[in-house]
């Protein structure tokens, strides 16, 4: 640490450091958490390149957007996350479509049934708009319930209980709106174990 940070500066120091133009502070910041968003960017990206170019990216904007820091709206961890987040969601929108290998598009498939999904996007459009972001990460990017809780901020037995609520709110809607095999077909999913 340089003279001008305190010994063991707690994370809202630091940004204010930052803030204030002190690049040490961003190294220190980078050296407590750089772990983290790696972990997280490997989750969603898979290639190490990638992952690198954004997590990098992630505390550049970090930096430059110190002074803009809210310590009332977010500790600097969900903060930090946040960015890389959006950012790795910014990787993944700008990548071409993968080509398929012949034997991929090849192959016979069954079709998804078109009432099904239609069923499946309304049960989650019901949803309030804190329940969907929760379910859309658990369910549609893989999120573990720790990781939902370092993304939102949340104690890990909030993102459990609102899953959980959410996940009762879905199977409400699709057994009014779904009969017989389709209504269990679709609720297997809902049903198949909570995330780790």
């Amino acid at each position: 640490m340089t003279a001008d940070l305190p010994h063991e500066p707690t994370d809202e120091a630091l940004i204010r450091a930052m803030a204030a133009g002190q690049e040490e502070a961003l190294r220190e910041l980078h050296r407590r958490h750089a772990r983290l968003l790696y972990s997280l960017g490997h989750r969603m990206l898979r290639q190490r390149d990638d992952v690198e170019s954004c997590v990098q990216d992630a505390f550049m904007n970090a930096w430059r957007h110190a002074a803009r820091f809210d310590p009332s709206r977010a500790s600097v961890k969900t903060w930090l996350v946040s960015i890389a987040h959006h950012r790795f969601l910014q990787e993944l929108r700008d990548r071409p479509d993968p080509a398929l290998e012949i034997e991929e598009w090849d192959a016979p498939t069954e079709s998804a049934d078109p009432t099904d999904r239609a069923l499946a996007e309304r049960a989650v459009e019901g949803l309030n708009a804190s329940q969907r972001k929760l379910v859309e990460l658990a369910y549609y990017r893989g999120y573990s319930h720790s990781e939902l809780a370092t993304l939102t901020g949340l104690p890990v037995g909030t993102v459990k209980s609102r899953l959980r609520a959410a996940l009762e709110q879905m199977r409400g809607h699709l057994s009014r709106s779904a009969g017989g095999a389709r209504r269990s077909g679709l609720l297997e999913g809902l049903e198949g174990g909570e995330h780790a």
